[in-house]
């Protein structure tokens, strides 16, 4: 990762990197050295500066977007900047009040509330104190047990399936069968797999489920199998994708004017509704410490190309259960994004532990 260390930057030269890139994030546009000598710390020509952004542009810091005679910052810019050039303070008091507050509405605990409602509320306070797309994953809660499985029958070849768990979550899914099952198979599959897997850990149910999947059904008896099939469609890895991952707030990206070419929204707007690349990058940054900052293309994933994503761990009894950030421009004011992400993310582990999730 490229640090300012590396490139042996002069005093100058970050002094300059630093202005431009905070100039270009307030405005959206490309910015030259005559307007740079107006706002600098350090009394420097338009001529000077146009020396040291040529020596920026050569490091791969900065370029010039079409026939622009201003320069805006590149990915490795951005990423030099937030390494070493950006002091990120906490919260002031008055906005931490504020947050505090309205965190307080949602996870009041003296009421009843369940782990999604304390998750959306956490994204969607997000989402509207950034403005961009507001992010969380369920919490990886190693102790969560199967406690009740039912199958339900719908019109045609459909099946609804509710899953209850230890911890009070209940999790619903319509499942299309290949066939229309009775209610009477229902009910016989639902009693086998409650016999066979209540008590057991969603990822022991999930693992044999797989296992089973890979046998011979004819080998099965009637209710196995029909078990099998269904639970196998409620615990498949893109269900939970979608069951895991909660996104608020990801209309904010349409008032941005970087993410309004159509192909841009397109890919993003499928991966809200897909939310397997924000389950995979989210499950990535279980194994990094802090918080981390993905700029551009350094995810890894296409539809991130021109956007910035910023998560933070949540914690319950200080231990990492899961991630909470946000979605926006890689044009944004990271100091007070970081920061506000990184309070909400503690938040809502106070939230979490306070309403005694087990």
């Amino acid at each position: 990762m490229t640090e300012i260390k590396d490139l042996g930057l002069s005093e100058r030269a970050q002094l300059v990197l630093k202005g431009l890139i905070r100039r270009h994030i307030e405005e959206g546009t490309p910015i030259g050295s005559r307007t740079l000598s107006k706002e600098m710390e350090l009394s420097l020509s338009p001529a000077t500066i146009r020396n040291v952004m040529a020596d920026l542009e050569d490091y791969g810091l900065i370029h010039a977007p079409h026939t622009s005679a201003g320069r805006v910052p590149t990915i490795r810019g951005y990423r030099v900047f937030i390494n070493g050039l950006l002091k990120i303070g906490p919260v002031d008091n008055r906005s931490l009040s504020e947050m505090t507050e309205r965190f307080s509405d949602i996870s009041d605990p003296n009421s009843v509330n369940s782990i999604n409602s304390i998750l959306s509320g956490a994204t969607e306070m997000l989402s509207q104190i950034t403005s961009f797309a507001g992010i969380v994953s369920m919490p990886d809660l190693g102790n969560v047990r199967i406690k009740q499985i039912e199958f339900l029958r719908l019109s045609d070849q459909r099946v609804l399936a509710i899953l209850v768990t230890n911890d009070g979550q209940v999790q619903n899914k319509v499942l299309n069968a290949h066939r229309e099952y009775s209610e009477s198979e229902l009910i016989e599959a639902a009693n086998y797999f409650n016999v066979e897997y209540s008590t057991r850990s969603l990822k022991r149910v999930r693992e044999e489920l797989l296992r089973h999947m890979r046998r011979d059904h004819r080998s099965m008896h009637r209710e196995m199998r029909t078990a099998v099939k269904m639970a196998g469609q409620l615990f498949d890895e893109d269900v939970q994708a979608t069951e895991n991952v909660l996104v608020s707030g990801e209309n904010n990206l349409l008032s941005i004017p970087e993410l309004l070419e159509l192909s841009k929204l397109r890919k993003l707007f499928d991966m809200f509704k897909t939310k397997q690349v924000l389950f995979d990058l989210l499950q990535k940054s279980m194994f990094t410490e802090g918080v981390n900052i993905f700029i551009g293309e350094e995810s890894g994933y296409e539809p991130f190309r021109d956007c910035s994503v910023i998560v933070a761990p949540y914690e319950m009894d200080h231990k990492k259960v899961g991630m909470l950030g946000v979605i926006g421009p890689t044009r944004m004011q990271y100091d007070e994004v970081i920061s506000v992400v990184d309070v909400t993310a503690k938040l809502l582990g106070s939230a979490l532990s306070a309403n005694n999730v087990q």
